[in-house]
């Protein structure tokens, strides 16, 4: 048989030791969630930088297209140009 007060002891130590690791893993939970927090407002940036750049390219396409247009009507104007003046 053991000695009560070496149990009481034991007793006393496996609780500190239960309470370090409940310290530890509420420190980690913590870092966790602002890991979790840091990332989550990171995304909100990028997904409002990605529509920015949805914006810019779709704005970009529509000048790209209008100066194809405008190209394209000085050729046909510049050809009508060319072939008149070369008929005469």
């Amino acid at each position: 048989m053991t000695d009560p007060n070496e149990q009481f002891q034991r007793l006393e130590e496996k609780l500190l030791k239960a309470i370090d690791v409940f310290k530890q893993t509420q420190a980690q939970r913590r870092a966790l969630e602002q890991d979790a927090e840091k990332l989550r407002l990171a995304m909100k940036e990028r997904a409002q930088q990605i529509s920015v750049m949805e914006r810019e390219l779709i704005a970009l396409r529509r000048e790209r297209e209008d100066i194809r247009t405008r190209v394209d009507k000085l050729l046909k104007r510049l050809d009508v140009l060319t072939s008149s003046g070369s008929e005469g």
